[in-house]
């Protein structure tokens, strides 16, 4: 009983020093927060500097970065430049300031921020499928907006992690020297159970799985993004019915705060390219409301 009562005054003065530590301490999500966007501010300045060197301009201003929420930065380009070197800038920009994040682009007009161009990171990867590309520009003034999907990883070990290890290896030994005290009573038989595996979704002659994000469509297996399966998941909850956009971008991309239109289509795209190896569906636009998964053969099933 003794060693039971010495262990566990250890393990109260290891977490209360933890916890003092974690709250005397500056807030490390807020850092690192403030750290990323300053590399973002970096990586969008270097970018706007190779387009305008690009189009012959090496005296014009860069306009400051303007950070709209967490995952929102825009900056203005006061002129012209050439759409088609934007991914591979920006992808150089990125990677030398370590920013690993996935994200979407999209190149607004100064005067009504209509979106004029754009992409999504996901097609720089797959030749030839950057959106946009090739296409004529109007000499103007343009905004460049970049929206990640979430926030950067962090890369550091927070406080409050380093607090949570060692108050765990701390009642990891207080539990067994208690264990080997309770010789009288042996423990009691568990009743828990192992939680159930997430049920597989049934499309047509598709299948889809939640936990691993992996849809199964013909002969091919392919692990879904996030977007990517919540959009899928969605459209499943209303098989055979019309969706409007809103109510697509209500319900996949509203999380985000800033909503661009355009990226519904592509990802869209991406289920349609997924699913042609089966016949039994089909994602159908619908024009000027919204889309449709036709599933021709059998219903949704869950299994």
């Amino acid at each position: 009983m003794g060693k039971i009562i010495v262990l566990f005054g250890i393990i109260s003065i290891g977490l209360a020093s933890g916890f003092a530590t974690y709250v005397g301490g500056p807030t490390n999500s807020s850092t690192e927060q403030a750290d990323f966007s300053r590399r973002v501010n970096l990586a969008l300045r270097r970018t706007v500097d190779h387009l305008l060197r690009q189009a012959g301009d090496a005296t014009s201003r860069i306009e400051p970065v303007s950070q709209q929420n967490a995952n929102t930065f825009i900056v203005r380009l006061n002129r012209s430049f050439d759409y088609d070197q934007l991914p591979q800038t920006l992808k150089e920009s990125f990677q030398q300031h370590n920013i690993r994040a996935d994200y979407d682009v999209a190149v607004l007009d100064c005067a009504d921020g209509q979106i004029l161009l754009g992409y999504s990171i996901l097609d720089v990867a797959k030749p030839n499928e950057i959106a946009c590309v090739g296409r004529v520009r109007k000499k103007g003034c343009y905004n460049l907006q970049v929206t990640f999907y979430q926030p950067e990883p962090q890369n550091t070990t927070s406080t409050m992690s380093w607090m949570l290890v060692l108050g765990t290896l701390l009642t990891g030994m207080g539990y067994v020297v208690w264990q080997k005290t309770r010789r009288s009573s042996p423990p009691a038989p568990t009743t828990d159970t192992l939680p159930a595996s997430p049920e597989l979704i049934r499309i047509g002659q598709s299948a889809f799985d939640p936990a691993t994000l992996t849809l199964q469509s013909g002969s091919n297996s392919q692990t879904l993004t996030y977007r990517e399966a919540k959009l899928l998941r969605f459209f499943v909850s209303q098989p055979n019915q019309v969706i409007e956009r809103d109510a697509i971008l209500k319900a996949v991309w509203e999380d985000e705060g800033i909503i661009v239109g355009r990226s519904v289509d592509v990802f869209v795209s991406r289920l349609r390219k997924l699913f042609q190896d089966d016949p039994t569906v089909r994602l159908i636009a619908v024009h000027g409301v919204g889309y449709r998964l036709e599933i021709r053969t059998q219903d949704v099933s869950v299994s």
